[in-house]
């Protein structure tokens, strides 16, 4: 006699069904809704970041003293030489720059390197459009135009506002 025959008969498998789902999956089903409606009701209570804005920061009294002084500079209106005005911005700007940046020896730059210096530490400015301000001193009569004066000394108080 075998044991095996004392065994029952294999049950045949049945097809296991999509519904009804297993209780555990009832939790689940209403627990979802209700963890995004808490969600959602959540986000009223919890503080928002205030949106930084990137306002123009306090000038300090070196670049007031010095925007001060570009605006004090009489500028070479009606066909006048703007040699020597150019000269003082150019004064003006190497004073800031041995100020701010002592160990670049910026001081000694001149022409093309210099207006590449200036353009590095701010480019919003645009001054190496302004070969005019490092040749302009060493022509014997520079003049410029009234549309010339106002851009290079928009150029000069947005780089002396806005240098790194």
């Amino acid at each position: 006699m075998n044991p095996l025959d004392h065994l029952q008969p294999l049950i045949a498998p049945q097809a296991i069904g999509f519904w009804p789902p297993a209780p555990g999956w009832w939790l689940l089903l209403l627990l979802i809704p209700l963890a995004g409606w808490g969600l959602w009701r959540v986000r009223h209570v919890i503080p928002v970041k205030a949106r930084i804005r990137r306002a123009e920061q306090p000038l300090d009294p070196v670049r007031v003293a010095a925007l001060l002084e570009l605006a004090q500079m009489p500028k070479p209106y009606d066909g006048a030489p703007a040699g020597a005005w150019l000269q003082q911005i150019n004064g003006l700007l190497k004073r800031l720059c041995r100020n701010h940046y002592p160990y670049s020896q910026s001081h000694t730059l001149n022409g093309r390197k210099w207006l590449a210096f200036l353009d590095n530490r701010c480019p919003a400015a645009g001054l190496t459009r302004w070969m005019v301000l490092v040749e302009g001193a060493y022509k014997p009569e520079c003049k410029l135009d009234d549309k010339a004066i106002s851009g290079l000394t928009q150029a000069v108080e947005t780089w002396i506002r806005k240098h790194v």
